[in-house]
């Protein structure tokens, strides 16, 4: 095999490849990434069982072949190349590898062991990619990352008719984001897909500027996988098996006592106040007509509190909330303002989880469908 191609396009591609596979793999094959070189350019593809992702560029191929090369080190070596074009050529195990006055010389992977990427299915619909990768980076924060339950380890996408929504849950909070969805020319109406919040994340920052996402979601007894497909980059994931619990009926209809706060003053003043916090503490929220109050008691030695401006509707509401919890529900929020519910419980001594959504203006909720449900901690009285 033989060929010559640019050096930031292949370093580019081989980053892509390479992104999605493990730092450590008990199959040292599987950390290889598979370059095939033909007439029409260059494909690069890596798999290990549970993701794959397979990329083409242009190149212009002498000899056409395939190789099998470790992934992650030909990624290391073609950011550092010289800027000019790298050339490859082999020689039975042997590949060498040159860029301006750098060479290298790299071992091949024995190509027939390496597994075969799995079959993209037919279309099943479209995404926006913006508002994809925005609604990824809201929801995926609230996934949990205990691998003990590995069904709440991911984030299920929910098509119905023209949407699609994106749900993760921890049992401490619960996020949600709906954007929109082109079925094209597929009938599935109702769908669903567990997706590893992990791997979803990657797909998101790496297709976020691509303009349309293509979906592909494909069943099989003892395979089920999802593809998304731009820019002739094409990522594939197994999904996750299981029941994902129904935690969308946790979010209540309408809530008549709530806060509106600017979100940027919120989110700073949380940080300076939980300094004082023990690892795990929560921060006494106390809402009134006159504001808001940030209370936090970290130890004998250090106390913290402050107060800022709030518009509150109903009745006077405290409550003790995990900072970092907060926070990842703020920062999710891309308003100035934002709307913080309170729910009610049967029992008048447990609050009810606390609702976070977007506030456009002080009189006015956002435009977006981004709702984030988190479960105050008790009271110490």
């Amino acid at each position: 095999m033989k060929f010559q191609v640019n050096r930031d396009v292949f370093s580019e591609a081989v980053s892509f490849a390479v992104k999605l596979l493990p730092q450590r793999t008990t199959l040292p094959i599987l950390s290889g990434v598979l370059i095939e070189a033909t007439e029409d350019g260059l494909t690069l593809s890596s798999f290990d069982y549970e993701v794959s992702a397979q990329t083409s560029i242009t190149a212009d191929v002498e000899e056409p072949g395939r190789i099998l090369v470790s992934g992650r080190l030909l990624a290391d070596i073609a950011s550092r190349l010289p800027n000019a074009p790298i050339r490859f050529s082999t020689e039975d195990t042997k590949i060498s590898v040159t860029g301006g006055s750098a060479h290298f010389t790299l071992l091949s992977m024995p190509v027939e062991e390496y597994p075969t990427l799995p079959q993209v299915a037919e279309q099943t619909g479209l995404l926006p990619a913006d508002a994809f990768a925005s609604a990824v980076s809201q929801v995926a924060v609230a996934a949990s990352r205990d691998d003990v339950t590995p069904v709440i380890t991911g984030v299920q996408l929910e098509v119905s008719e023209n949407s699609l929504s994106l749900v993760a849950t921890d049992r401490y909070r619960v996020a949600v984001r709906s954007i929109d969805w082109d079925s094209a020319d597929s009938a599935v109406e109702t769908i669903t897909a567990l997706v590893p919040a992990r791997t979803l994340q990657e797909i998101g920052k790496t297709f976020g500027n691509s303009g349309t996402i293509s979906v592909s979601i494909t069943g099989s007894e003892d395979r089920e996988l999802i593809a998304f497909r731009a820019d002739k980059k094409t990522v594939t994931s197994l999904l996750i098996k299981g029941n994902f619990p129904p935690v969308k009926r946790l979010f209540p209809e309408t809530v008549d006592n709530y806060a509106v706060i600017n979100t940027g003053e919120l989110i700073e003043a949380v940080r300076r106040v939980s300094l004082v916090l023990e690892r795990e503490a929560a921060l006494r929220f106390t809402f009134t007509p006159d504001g808001l109050t940030l209370e936090a008691i970290g130890s004998e030695q250090a106390q913290a509190s402050e107060s800022i401006d709030a518009i509150l509707t109903g009745v006077d509401t405290v409550v003790s909330l995990k900072p970092q919890f907060l926070l990842d529900g703020l920062s999710a929020v891309h308003s100035e303002f934002v709307r913080i519910s309170f729910t009610k419980t049967d029992n008048p001594n447990k609050p009810g989880p606390v609702l976070i959504t977007s506030q456009s203006s002080k009189d006015q909720a956002g435009s977006d469908t981004y709702r984030y449900l988190l479960q105050p901690n008790l009271l110490l009285r």
